[in-house]
């Protein structure tokens, strides 16, 4: 597979490995400026995917210690992960969504083993059963013994202002705010005309947002300080149809391949979620769990073989998908269940 691809306009994407995933690469796009080039995401912190990384501008005629600029998507490791090691080796500014900062602020300053007390409240107050919850009661203590290391993703320097233009010189590129994914997640959109003509509003860097053959997770992503009730599956298809009124012409995404016709896509994916919480609701004629949900709802293989951490990301995303039925009242919780089921209305 070609590491690099050029969009033209000087627009290219870099294929930047992601280690032991199925999504197998990150396309880091380099936008060229008059202040230099400016990269939107920047792929996981690894030795490979960091020597891909510089091979890659290498073919693209520059070098790390080049870049100008970073622009994050969203603060997901495979995404944000090497903007540390680009900023050391350039000077860059690195950019992002408030939220997504305070995500990536309150990793750095919080101790892990209060991730791993709040994970496991979280599994339990879904309904996991024991032997699940006890596996990351397991990790902790195995990690509490050899000393947690310190997880420490890159504080960005800049803020992504939602309908704004980012200062990139001699660039149009305005950030559309698409929360969902994550609370913070942008996608970008290169207001300039398309390099070979193609019909629609310009560019678009989609991130995870819209992507050509798989949806986004949709999950949780709560301050542990915080007893605000989100509902992130509403802010992401409303997000989509925001992102579906724009049509640009192309649409740059994060991960698979360059494509066309956004609307349709968009149609697609709200067809998807809305079938899927037809699905979720014929479930719950009887009161559930989050994670009796989970285990019933259809996902890429049998739950049965699906690990340990993949199924954390399912309850989640089950979860999410509940709280939507909810806020459109065609569910509800059962009143002093403990862990909490919810029934349809």
């Amino acid at each position: 597979m070609t590491q690099v691809t050029d969009h033209g306009g000087g627009v290219r994407s870099i294929r930047v490995p992601i280690p032991d995933n199925p999504l197998g690469t990150t396309l880091v796009h380099l936008v060229d400026t008059d202040l230099g080039p400016v990269l939107i995401d920047t792929g996981w912190d690894d030795p490979a995917s960091w020597d891909a990384l510089a091979a890659g501008l290498t073919a693209c005629g520059v070098s790390v210690a080049e870049v100008h600029g970073v622009v994050i998507t969203h603060h997901h490791p495979d995404h944000h992960g090497l903007s540390g090691k680009v900023r050391k080796a350039s000077g860059a500014w690195i950019a992002m969504h408030a939220l997504d900062t305070a995500i990536v602020r309150r990793t750095r300053e919080n101790r892990p083993d209060r991730w791993f007390s709040y994970m496991a409240d979280k599994l339990e107050s879904s309904g996991a059963p024991e032997e699940h919850v006890a596996q990351l009661r397991a990790a902790r203590t195995a990690r509490l013994s050899t000393g947690l290391p310190t997880f420490a993703p890159a504080l960005p320097d800049r803020e992504i202002v939602p309908g704004e233009l980012l200062d990139l010189a001699g660039r149009r590129l305005r950030a559309i705010w698409t929360p969902g994914h994550t609370p913070g997640h942008v996608c970008l959109h290169l207001e300039e005309s398309h390099p070979a003509a193609l019909p629609g509003n310009g560019r678009l860097f989609s991130g995870d947002h819209l992507l050509p053959r798989i949806t986004p997770h949709i999950g949780l992503y709560e301050d542990p300080d915080d007893a605000t009730v989100a509902d992130p599956l509403g802010d992401y298809l409303d997000a989509l149809e925001r992102v579906g009124r724009l049509n640009p012409a192309e649409v740059l995404p994060a991960h698979q391949h360059a494509f066309t016709d956004a609307p349709g896509r968009v149609r697609e994916l709200l067809a998807h979620h809305e079938d899927r919480l037809t699905g979720l609701l014929a479930l719950l004629s009887t009161p559930l769990t989050a994670w009796q949900l989970a285990e019933r709802m259809e996902w890429n293989r049998p739950w049965d073989q699906i690990p340990f951490t993949s199924r954390n990301i399912a309850v989640s995303e089950a979860e999410a998908h509940v709280r939507r039925l909810v806020k459109l009242g065609r569910a509800e919780a059962v009143t002093g269940s403990d862990p909490v089921t919810y029934v349809a209305l």
